[in-house]
C-alpha cells in the first residue's frame, strides 16, 4: 500500500493509471464541422422545396378552398344584393368592384398558365437542341436556333449577340456549329447576367447568415433569396414564372439536387472556396455563411441548367468555387480566397 502524499512535501510525485483509454493519442480528432458549418440554413430550405405531396393535405387544403370561396362567393352575393334594393348607386358601384375583383383573380390565373408555357417552351427546346446535337440534323437544328432567335427578338440584352450571329450563321452548314455559335452569341450575355444574379444570391445568403444570429432569419432569407434568384434566372432565359411556377421550378431544381447528392457541400468545395485552414480560424456564423454562400451558387447554377433554352456545350458550365470567388470579395481573407478554378463539385 502506498502512503499518501504529504502536500507540504516539495518532491514531485507521480499517480499512475493502469487504465490505457486515457491515452491522448488515442483520443479522436476534433471535428472542424462545428466551425467551419454544414448549411443548416440551405438543408432546411431544400427539405421545405421538397417535400413530398401529401394527398390528405392536398385534399384538405382543396376542401378548405372550395369552403372559403362559396362563402366568400355568397357573402358578395348578398351584400352587393342587399345594397341594390337599399341604394342603387352603392349597389352599382359595388357591383363595379365586385366584377373588377373577379377580372383580376382572371388575369392571376391566365398569368401563372402563361408562366408554366413559358418554362415548357424552354423545355422544349433544350430538347430539340440535345436531338440535333446527337443526329447532326442540320434542318432541326436551323429550327431550334430560329426558335431561340425569335425568343430573344427584340431583347436589348441580347441585341448584340443577334447581330453577331446573324453576320456569321450563312457560313456555317454544320448542325453542331450552328448550335455552339447560337449558345456562344445569343446566350453569351443573358449567361453573364445570370452569373450576376447567382453572386448576388449567395453574397447575400452569405452574409445574412454571418450577421442575424437570429434562428430562422437565415432560414427565411435563404429561401426567399434563392426562389428570387431561381426567377429572375428564369426571367433572364425568357421563362417568366408566376409565383406557383416560379415554385414549382424549385422544387425541380432542389429534386435534381437531392438526386444527385449535391446539396451537400465536398470538402474539396470547400477548400477551394476558402482554402486551407482558413474557415477553420473563423467564427461558426461566419463559416455557416459562407457555406450556405456556395449552396445558393450551386442552387443558381442547377437553374440555369433547367431555365436555358440550350445546354452547355460550347460554353463552359459555371464553376461553384469562382462565383463564390467573386461573390464574397472582401469577405475572406486575401491568403484564402479562390483562384476562381476549382473543380465542381
Amino acid at each position: 500500500m502506498s502512503e499518501a502524499p504529504n502536500p507540504f512535501s516539495r518532491k514531485p510525485f507521480l499517480i499512475e493509471l493502469e487504465d490505457d483509454e486515457a491515452d491522448p493519442a488515442a483520443a479522436p480528432p476534433v471535428p472542424d464541422a462545428a466551425l467551419r458549418g454544414d448549411g443548416q440554413a440551405m438543408q432546411a430550405v431544400a427539405a421545405i422545396a421538397t417535400a413530398p405531396p401529401n394527398r390528405l393535405r392536398r385534399f384538405a387544403g382543396w376542401a378548405f378552398g372550395a369552403l372559403v370561396t362559396l362563402v366568400l362567393s355568397v357573402a358578395a352575393w348578398d351584400f352587393v344584393t342587399n345594397l341594390l334594393a337599399r341604394n342603387a348607386l352603392l349597389g352599382w358601384i359595388a357591383v363595379v368592384l365586385v366584377s373588377v375583383v373577379v377580372v383580376a383573380a382572371v388575369l392571376m390565373s391566365l398569368r401563372e398558365i402563361a408562366g408554366f408555357a413559358r418554362l415548357a417552351r424552354l423545355d422544349a427546346l433544350r430538347a430539340r437542341a440535345e436531338t440535333a446535337h446527337a443526329e447532326a440534323d442540320l434542318a432541326q437544328a436551323r429550327g431550334v436556333t430560329a426558335a431561340v432567335l425569335a425568343l430573344y427578338d427584340g431583347r436589348a440584352e441580347a441585341a448584340w449577340g443577334l447581330s453577331r450571329y446573324k453576320e456569321r450563321a450563312e457560313d456555317v452548314l454544320d448542325a453542331d456549329a450552328l448550335l455552339n455559335l447560337t449558345e456562344t452569341e445569343v446566350l453569351g450575355p443573358l449567361d453573364a447576367l445570370v452569373r450576376t444574379e447567382i453572386e448576388a444570391a449567395a453574397r447575400r445568403v452569405a452574409l445574412i447568415t454571418a450577421l442575424v444570429p437570429m434562428a430562422l432569419a437565415d432560414v427565411a432569407v435563404a429561401l426567399f433569396s434563392n426562389l428570387r434568384m431561381i426567377r429572375r434566372i428564369a426571367e433572364i432565359y425568357g421563362g417568366r414564372a408566376g409565383t406557383l411556377g416560379s415554385w414549382k421550378l424549385m422544387r425541380k431544381v432542389f429534386a435534381s439536387l437531392v438526386a444527385t447528392g449535391a446539396v451537400a457541400l465536398t470538402d474539396d468545395l470547400i477548400g477551394s472556396v476558402a482554402g486551407g485552414g482558413v474557415l477553420s480560424k473563423l467564427s461558426r456564423r461566419f463559416g455557416e455563411g459562407v457555406v450556405n454562400g456556395a449552396l445558393t451558387a450551386r442552387i443558381g447554377i442547377a437553374a440555369m441548367e433547367l431555365c436555358r433554352p440550350l445546354p452547355f456545350r460550347a460554353v463552359e458550365r459555371p464553376k461553384v468555387s469562382a462565383l463564390v470567388s467573386r461573390a464574397l470579395a472582401g469577405m475572406l481573407p486575401r491568403g484564402g480566397s479562390a483562384k476562381g478554378t476549382g473543380g465542381q463539385a
